[in-house]
């Protein structure tokens, strides 16, 4: 069995010019992320992303958090559990029905308004993959475009660049809302995501997006067997040595599912186990579904690395 000792885990974050291919790094030394009046030094700390699903047709909670005041209630919970930052999305990732721009800036809007009205600090992200809802959602107050398609509207790119928002750059690998069919890699999965997200990223910072905003995203599960998306948190450093914040969204994930043979309900632990690893790989920020568990976690693997100190520590001492 190879070594792996922490610092081979945790790959070394590369200053700004110094990323894979010329592409320009986030800022100079640990990457950072500066949005709203938060500050994160993504090298010694984890950023925790919560979901809510204003959508009908959810994977996960089959429409639970649809209704406008259902889907505030869960993000004031989410905010109260130690979400960092507040996930939004107004169409279901896979397939599903057919959304009208309207309708999704229905579901989106009025959301981003109330929440930003409440909490002036909370930063908010908005999956989606449409220019004229990433428009409707920042004017709103949000402050990531959350694109999981790859961007197959490229204007995104120009709305995120006027609101010196945040950018995620996804690798999808397909056709938006469609599931896998024995997709193939050439010349493997982690190095088609790896150029892949390189070339978004080059793209978002070619449009005026800031550099330190951009944010890479390996898909896991878009477009990619159970295989795939084991394949890529093993060599998720490969992804880290971009020199941007690694978002992961592994959280209730059917590649977790598979490889526990587990339905739905029992694949919260294979979803904490997948997020202590890939924070040991390099990953930056976790989306996730159950926040105060993921963020206990989070906590506990901070601590074993050597980045924050015990909540108490008095055991021995008196």
């Amino acid at each position: 069995m190879p070594d792996h000792p922490t610092d081979r885990l945790r790959p070394p974050l590369l200053a700004a010019g110094e990323a894979e291919g010329g592409m320009p790094a986030g800022p100079a030394g640990a990457v950072r992320l500066s949005l709203r009046r938060r500050v994160f030094d993504l090298s010694a700390e984890v950023a925790v992303m919560g979901i809510v699903n204003r959508t009908p047709d959810s994977f996960y909670d089959g429409g639970a958090t649809y209704q406008l005041d259902a889907a505030l209630h869960h993000a004031r919970r989410l905010i109260a559990d130690g979400a960092d930052i507040v996930d939004v999305g107004g169409v279901k990732g896979g397939p599903g029905e057919d959304v009208p721009v309207d309708e999704e800036i229905a579901r989106v809007r009025p959301f981003v308004e109330t929440l930003r009205a409440e909490d002036a600090d909370v930063v908010i992200s908005v999956d989606t993959f449409r220019a004229t809802v990433a428009e409707a959602a920042l004017s709103a107050g949000a402050d990531i475009v959350n694109d999981v398609t790859g961007l197959t509207d490229p204007e995104v790119l120009d709305v995120v660049a006027a609101h010196d928002a945040a950018y995620v750059a996804m690798h999808h690998g397909g056709e938006p809302r469609t599931r896998p069919y024995r997709r193939a890699y050439d010349p493997d999965v982690t190095t088609a995501v790896v150029t892949h997200c390189r070339d978004l990223a080059a793209r978002a910072v070619a449009a005026g997006v800031d550099p330190g905003r951009v944010i890479v995203d390996p898909g896991h599960d878009f477009q990619k067997t159970t295989a795939h998306s084991l394949e890529l948190s093993r060599r998720l450093p490969e992804l880290a040595a971009l020199g941007f914040p690694v978002l992961v969204a592994l959280s209730n994930k059917d590649f977790v599912g598979e490889t526990l043979d587990a339905p739905l309900d029992r694949r919260v632990d294979g979803s904490l186990a997948a997020a202590v690893f890939t924070i040991l790989r390099g990953a930056n920020i976790l989306r996730v579904h159950e926040v105060a568990r993921t963020r206990d976690v989070v906590r506990m693997t901070e601590a074993l690395l050597g980045w924050r100190p015990p909540a108490v520590a008095v055991r021995g001492l008196e």
